[in-house]
């Protein structure tokens, strides 16, 4: 049976007549059942259920066919199964009851004379020759209460596993009256805390849990029963609604401290990081339970409400290969808390759930809770999803939804409960949505009834979670009368109490940020950046690597092509021998993996490169089996991995720094298939990786590839945006680097690994330099170097010197070439040095370099990027204050593209003209008087000509 939503506003919905149980199908079904008579595995799930519950021979009206009457009944108990949530009792705020019409007799050729008839397809629900009404009335208590399910889309075996609890395990499923005691304490600490802040902080922004107040008992349940389970650690992720709450009353965080935050009290001890608001904030603890301890952390979040989805899920992988949980994945569990709107609306969503089972990302299932308010900010479901409910978008990967009433906290208790069994046990995706209300508007100094003046008339007649819930407790007898009265009142106290300490004695703000897995780590301070790190290796290590690298068993068949590149590879570790880019690349692994550190690197199409150059694993030429060289180097305490990802920036990346902030062993790389790709990671470049430490204390060393440089390829595949990471470069933040030759991408990768802090690198990958005839470095440059912010020209005469050309990345190559095209005398009075770490900026290691010209005149710096992009806006003022310290005086000029609103040229030819300008205008020289020109001058449009500016 199958419907179709044909408009999710209204809510109609529209039954297809075309079943395969109508009357026509009746011996295909007694065809089944002869199969399943012979052998019961042979058939479908959905038809062993079937057959077993119906005893089908006693269903038989004779002995041509079987009773219509009981596939029709069948047929609904399906519709109950698949779609009874949508009359179900979900919403606080609406009285009336929901009437679903493909749920009425009509749609089954049912009558009210079929009530009282008896039926033998009511075993299936657990009731045998039970009447029709004896199993609506079944149906209805299962699937339509303030408790519901959407497991229609989800595979058979999700789908038999939560009729099997909705069905048999709803009516015994009990809570003991200390349980519900315990529940009502945990409302009135919810409800509590709340109140306390409304009017001891009035107005004050904290995005109050109140109308969903049942989230605190759900995540109590969740610990409970998943420590039962064999849950050890839980990675939480929310937005801001309910983050206060969930901190002091689930996580555990000092009440004083949250009421110092409020009071804007200043942690000396902590000035040098900024902080960020109290609703952003983070935290882990211990928590005790009967059955054990469960630490469970709180991961920070800025108000790009889901771009905590992937970092979580990060974090959870690496916390489960921390805890060598890498197979059952039931150690540690991640939970993402949504709002509706937020999880309907925003990309990273889909992005993430479609990580949920790929194998460089699976974390074992999440557990997703979707805090529906029914208003996101000021906007109607109605205009902000074309859905009925806000957690369908988990239908793309058949999730199971549990719909829950916010009201009823028991019923959201079991939910929870059902969530964690389900995934211990599936290791998959599963979904809560809460259907609740927000009792305030977006924040406490926003007027909802602006733009929601009929809801919130009902919300402010509508009882709290907590005056419901005591009132029930009453009635049944679990509480004395006046009983919960005293119990808020005495947690009032306790605040109050709380409070009144608080501003006598503040708090210490106690830092998060080396403990756990960071313990030995530290924040690294201005002076780090300007010692070398000792990245040095033996020839012998390198050679064993090399080998290492380039091997494969006797009965695998490597590509033809690739075995040709790795017999190069060979032969550049014999003797004097040059290695390129990629063999550099796959020796900083290798090495790394000797000394004990593990490498993650993950992206669109990395295994082998997307220029063909790493070739990190192999495939197998005949039988496509992936082979991993490396798996050989200490295999029981080292791990390198390298995933092909999915078509992902924004999620892949943020997955990569959850898993480097929470793991600070691994190598962890994420490489953009080209750099400008990164642009829809944006958010995660700004929110988390270039900030992170300033506003939360956390640390990443995460490594970004990101291709970059013009090779004609058009504007979409020139540039990775060099600019926009130099922007947010400040409080040694980050490094970044355009880099020329393979031992400084060696010694970077290395350096990353060797200091006791990190820091994020960024890394302006090149393409072409990838097989370009000069960029090799020697075995000797790799085995004793170290990684140089910038190489000064070795070859210049220094004394004859007039001109620097100071630049970075690829465009070098180009700039040599063309010094190399002038006569003898003309080409010595320019030196071309080589910037190779934009930031922190290696002022250290410039000054020696220009102090070492005696006749310096000018000094230019060219680039390839136009002039608003790149980095010479980045450049420019700290060079012209190195200068002025230095006592240089030499004005410098700008040799590069003109300030452009795209970043290339879509034309090769047009690119080769403006490539030729940029390296003639190094040298002062223009397209006219050099004979090498490509094509004639007046080729070039005005618009394309490279900009020269002279700065004092």
């Amino acid at each position: 049976m199958k419907f179709s939503a044909r408009s999710p506003v209204n809510g109609s919905i529209a039954l297809e007549k075309s079943t395969y149980l109508s009357r026509s199908n009746l011996g295909y079904i007694e065809g089944l059942y002869q199969s399943f008579f012979q052998r019961p595995e042979a058939v479908d799930g959905q038809w062993q259920r079937f057959f077993e519950g119906v005893e089908f021979a006693k269903n038989l009206q004779d002995a041509s066919g079987l009773s219509s009457k009981e596939l029709d009944v069948y047929k609904l108990i399906r519709a109950y199964r698949d779609y009874g949530h949508f009359e179900a009792n979900l919403n606080p705020l609406s009285t009336g009851a929901k009437s679903f019409p493909e749920l009425s007799f009509d749609a089954f050729d049912l009558a009210d004379s079929d009530l009282d008839a008896h039926f033998a397809i009511g075993a299936i629900v657990g009731l045998p020759d039970a009447t029709l009404r004896e199993i609506i009335d079944h149906l209805r208590r299962s699937y339509c209460s303030t408790l519901s399910v959407q497991v229609a889309e989800a595979m058979p075996t999700v789908r038999n596993w939560f009729v099997e609890r909705f069905e048999r395990e709803g009516a015994t499923w009990q809570l003991s009256s200390a349980e519900k005691k315990q529940l009502l304490e945990q409302l009135a600490r919810t409800e509590s805390f709340e109140k306390f802040l409304h009017t001891r902080y009035v107005g004050k922004k904290r995005f109050s849990i109140e109308g969903g107040d049942a989230l605190i008992p759900m995540l109590e349940r969740l610990v409970t029963d998943g420590v039962q389970l064999g849950m050890e650690e839980v990675v939480i992720g929310m937005a801001h609604r309910g983050r206060l709450n969930v901190l002091a009353n689930f996580m555990g965080k000092e009440t004083g401290m949250i009421f110092a935050e409020f009071d804007g009290v200043k942690d000396e001890a902590n000035s040098f990081f900024d902080g960020d608001v109290k609703y952003h904030l983070g935290y882990s603890n211990d928590l005790k339970t009967a059955g054990g301890t469960c630490h469970v952390s709180l991961a920070y979040n800025p108000s790009h409400l889901e771009a905590v989805n992937p970092v979580v899920l990060g974090m959870a992988r690496a916390k489960q290969r921390r805890r060598r949980d890498t197979q059952e994945r039931k150690k540690v569990v991640p939970v993402l808390v949504h709002g509706d709107a937020a999880f309907a609306g925003q990309g990273v969503v889909p992005e993430s759930l479609q990580m949920s089972q790929l194998r460089g990302y699976t974390v074992g299932g999440t557990i997703h809770v979707v805090v529906d308010n029914q208003v996101g900010f000021t906007t109607d479901p109605v205009d902000d999803r074309s859905s009925p409910y806000a957690s369908d978008v988990a239908k793309i990967l058949q999730t199971p939804v549990i719909h829950v009433n916010g009201d009823d906290v028991e019923a959201c208790a079991r939910a929870m409960n059902l969530a964690v069994r389900f995934r211990q046990e599936f290791k998959r995706d599963v979904v809560i949505n809460m259907v609740c209300y927000r009792r305030f508007g977006h924040n406490e100094a926003d007027e909802p009834a602006f733009t929601q003046p009929v809801m919130y008339e009902k919300i402010k007649k509508h009882p709290t979670q907590y005056e419901i819930y005591s009132k029930k407790l009453e009635s049944e007898g679990v509480i004395a009368p006046g009983e919960a009265d005293r119990v808020f009142k005495k947690r009032i106290d306790e605040l109050q109490a709380i409070l009144d300490e608080t501003r006598k004695n503040p708090p210490h703000m106690k830092p998060l940020a080396f403990a756990g897995s960071w313990k030995g780590f530290r924040r690294a301070v201005p002076a780090d950046f300007q010692k070398d790190t000792d990245t040095t290796v033996s020839v012998q290590v390198l050679q064993e690597t090399a080998k290492t690298a380039t091997s494969y068993p006797k009965d695998f068949t490597v590509h033809p092509k690739l075995e040709k590149i790795l017999e190069g590879r060979r032969r550049m570790m014999d003797g004097a021998g040059k290695v390129d880019w990629g063999m550099a690349e796959i020796l900083s692994y290798g090495t790394l993996l000797r000394e004990g550190t593990p490498v993650r690197i993950a992206g669109q199409d990395c295994v082998r490169g997307t220029f063909s150059h790493r070739h990190a694993m192999f495939y197998d030429y005949k039988t496509g089996v992936v082979y991993n060289p490396y798996s050989s180097i200490r295999p029981d305490d080292v791990e390198f991995v390298v995933y092909d990802s999915l078509l992902s920036e924004y999620a892949a990346m943020g997955f990569e720094y959850g898993n480097s902030s929470s793991d600070p062993t691994f190598l962890t790389i994420w490489e953009a298939q080209f750099g400008d790709f990164v642009n829809g990671a944006q958010i995660i470049i700004d929110q988390f990786l270039s900030s992170a430490e300033q506003k939360w204390q956390r640390m990443s060393g995460l490594v970004l590839l990101l291709p970059h440089g013009y090779e004609g390829q058009g504007p979409e595949h020139s540039s990775a945006r060099l600019e926009r990471f130099l922007q947010l470069c400040a409080q040694d933040n980050m490094q970044v680097c355009n880099m020329t030759t393979p031992a400084q991408l060696f010694h970077a990768l290395r350096r990353q690994m060797k200091r006791d802090f990190r820091k994020p690198l960024i890394v302006m990958s090149p393409k072409s330099l990838l097989r370009h005839p000069r960029v090799i470095s020697t075995i000797d440059e790799l085995a004793k170097g170290r990684f140089q912010e910038a190489i000064a020209d070795g070859q210049a005469d220094k004394k004859a010197v007039e001109t620097v050309i100071l630049c970075s990345g690829k465009v070098y190559y180009d700039i040599l070439a063309e010094r190399e095209g002038l006569d003898g005398k003309t080409g010595e009075r320019f030196a071309i040095v080589r910037v190779e770490q934009l930031y922190p900026w290696p002022a250290h290691r410039l000054a020696p370099i220009l102090k070492s010209y005696p006749r310096l005149k000018k000094i230019v710096w060219a680039q390839e990027e136009p002039k608003n992009m790149g980095s010479w806006s980045f450049v420019w003022p700290r060079l012209s204050e190195l200068t002025q310290a230095l006592g240089v005086q030499a004005p410098i000029e700008y040799v590069g593209r003109t300030e452009r609103a795209s970043p290339a040229t879509g034309s090769e030819k047009v690119h080769l003209l403006e490539q030729k300008e940029i390296t003639l205008g190094c040298f002062g020289l223009r397209p006219e008087a050099k004979a090498k020109i490509v094509g004639p001058a007046s080729a070039a449009p005005a618009s394309v000509t490279a900009k020269v500016e002279r700065r004092g």
